[in-house]
């Protein structure tokens, strides 16, 4: 029995050519070949299943070969390309820098650097991994790395290049190698079918492109599992049962049901996708990736950018022409923060339907703060009004009237008659309440004539809110006029401040007393004014009571917009710890002048001091 070897093995380039995906590296090294012009160091680094390790092989071969091909290309027919093939081959070293990655082993390969090779021209070292090296191997690797004899030459390849020393890569002629597309992967992926003589869809070959995400590697592993798997006929459905993937149609059928606001059917499609064996965070992960291909589908200029198999492109194409962008992106917001919550929720298909449920009302939300196809943004109120406020009726004095339908609150039948007047605003009061929309300004409360009133409750059906109210309670309910809030002025201000002071003197509080004694008032604009004081000590004795003087301010304003700042006035300074004052710089100096030993230690060891 003929022992399998995997694709990725059994088909790896031996020759620039055949390299995938990386044409402008294998170009230049085959030029830096042909011109002999070529580096003592190289370093390649990119992401995993690219090329990094084949194309460090294919150099060492070729750079070797004694009869190079005019492309740059080794023979594969001369002694020395013949005795790497069979892995035989003395100038050519590999060395794993995830397992051999401690000093003596890099001082073991410094050793072999020493000895000029037998036959050939160069002694090639490939360290694989190299940023597994710790910064002593990294070390003791410098100065061989820096000036190798004229023979050697080094390959490092790695995955992650941020953690190798700046010492290193300075030294080190740098290629960076990219992710292998999608239209790459497949092409490569229909030449090895054809060579195995392997029957597979181009859509389930896309997939398999899609699903390494730009690592032929993987790609190859997927393929040989599929394989395996569906005996040697690749099809779109088995492809997806073996990769776990939810297929596209699935994400259409919920969308079509979200912008209907077909909640039903979207929990119950999404319970179905969950039967299937998909967790949440899939389901997740698959719609936002589903919304992201639309939002790119919107504008031919970056369809381009769609990640999915040409079958669904179409689609994606007109779905994205019946969905407004808005939906689109608050949907791909909202999904993005789903996904990132999803570990901490305890309740994970919980988390997920909520997540279905907000999408499907996303688009009264987006209508309600639209107008006019243009976004309401909030207006600012050029007048300042005073806070609004509702009154909590006590349940005990709560009597609904059935025939206005309002509710009302009872007062005893000994309270003051209501007042009457031709213009009169209703207004809760201590004894009375109703209950008014809150949206509705207080200026803007409810303004009628007792006799119009009387006049219109006769006429139809309609009657007038006051009509109901005198015809049934009679005089158990008052009217009272709403007070206009009045300008900041400085007269009343200061009447205020004395009045408060006096009863902070009355309270026994004589500091604070003393203190609004001495303060300086200042009117910035029409809600806020300004309070100076002497001290910070006294600043605070302002702040103990803000809230009862603001209280104060409102009640004599009548105004609750109101807000004032506390400023301390430049004068004598108070006592600061010495510590506290001090800069870096300053604490250095200090300590340098009463210990003396401290500069001199800091110029003898030629010490820089960063303040």
């Amino acid at each position: 029995m003929e022992n399998f070897v995997v694709s990725a093995r059994k088909y790896r380039p031996q020759n620039f050519n055949t390299v995938v995906g990386q044409s402008h590296i294998t170009t230049t090294l085959k030029n830096a070949i042909l011109n002999n012009h070529l580096a003592h160091a190289f370093l390649f680094c990119g992401p995993r299943g690219v090329g990094k390790t084949t194309c460090a092989r294919i150099l060492a071969k070729t750079i070797n070969c004694t009869h190079v091909t005019k492309e740059g290309e080794a023979c594969n027919t001369c002694e020395s390309c013949v005795s790497f093939e069979k892995g035989g081959s003395l100038n050519i070293h590999e060395l794993d820098a995830a397992s051999n990655n401690s000093v003596d082993d890099i001082r073991t390969l410094v050793e072999q650097v020493r000895f000029a090779p037998q036959a050939g021209k160069y002694k090639v070292y490939i360290v694989d991994e190299v940023h597994m090296l710790s910064t002593s191997a990294f070390n003791a690797f410098l100065k061989t790395l820096e000036e190798p004899p004229p023979y050697a030459i080094f390959i490092l390849a790695t995955t992650e290049k941020h953690k190798i020393l700046p010492t290193i890569l300075s030294r080190c002629q740098i290629f960076d190698f990219r992710r292998i597309n999608s239209n790459d992967t497949v092409a490569h992926l229909e030449e090895i079918i054809g060579k195995e003589h392997i029957k597979a869809e181009k859509n389930a070959l896309q997939l398999i492109a899609q699903k390494s995400e730009g690592c032929m590697r993987d790609a190859l592993s997927i393929l040989d599992k599929i394989v395996s798997f569906s005996n040697g006929a690749l099809t779109y459905a088995n492809t997806l049962e073996h990769l776990n993937i939810l297929d596209e149609a699935y994400f259409f059928k919920l969308l079509d049901y979200l912008v209907k606001q077909d909640l039903t059917n979207a929990m119950l499609l999404y319970d179905e996708i969950n039967q299937k064996g998909f967790e949440g965070d899939m389901v997740l992960y698959g719609l936002a990736s589903f919304i992201r291909n639309l939002l790119v589908c919107k504008d031919t200029a970056s369809a381009k950018l769609l990640e999915s198999i040409e079958g669904w492109r179409e689609q994606y194409v007109n779905t994205a022409a019946d969905i407004s962008t808005p939906y689109l992106v608050s949907a791909l917001n909202l999904l993005n923060e789903a996904e990132i919550q999803f570990k901490m929720a305890r309740n994970k298909r919980l988390h997920v339907e909520m997540a279905i449920i907000k999408l499907n009302f996303l688009q009264q939300a987006i209508e309600l703060s639209m107008e006019d196809n243009q976004l309401v943004k909030k207006k600012l109120i050029e007048s300042h009004y005073p806070i609004r406020l509702k009154k909590i009726v006590p349940l005990s004095n709560i009597v609904v009237n059935q025939e206005a339908k309002l509710i009302i609150e009872t007062v005893p039948e000994t309270k003051n008659k209501s007042k009457e007047t031709n213009t009169s605003v209703a207004k809760p009061s201590q004894e009375t309440a109703m209950e008014v929309p809150m949206e509705v300004p207080i200026k803007s409360a409810i303004v009628a004539s007792t006799k119009a009133t009387s006049t219109n409750s006769n006429e139809g059906n309609k009657k007038n809110l006051l009509a109901v109210l005198q015809k049934k309670y009679g005089e158990k309910y008052e009217i009272e006029e709403v007070i206009e809030s009045l300008p900041l002025s400085m007269e009343l201000l200061r009447k205020c401040w004395d009045d408060y002071t006096q009863y902070l003197e009355t309270a026994l509080k004589h500091s604070a007393a003393g203190t609004f004694k001495f303060a300086v008032l200042t009117i910035e604009d029409e809600t806020h004014f300004t309070i100076t004081v002497p001290a910070l000590t006294a600043q605070k004795f302002v702040e103990q009571e803000r809230m009862n003087l603001l209280e104060k301010v409102w009640d004599s304003f009548h105004n609750r917009a109101i807000q004032f700042n506390i400023l301390v006035a430049v004068g004598e300074k108070e006592d600061v710890p010495l510590h506290l004052s001090l800069n870096s710089k300053q604490k250095y100096e200090r300590m340098a002048a009463q210990y003396p030993l401290i500069a001199e230690l800091k110029t003898k060891l030629n010490l820089e001091v960063y303040f």
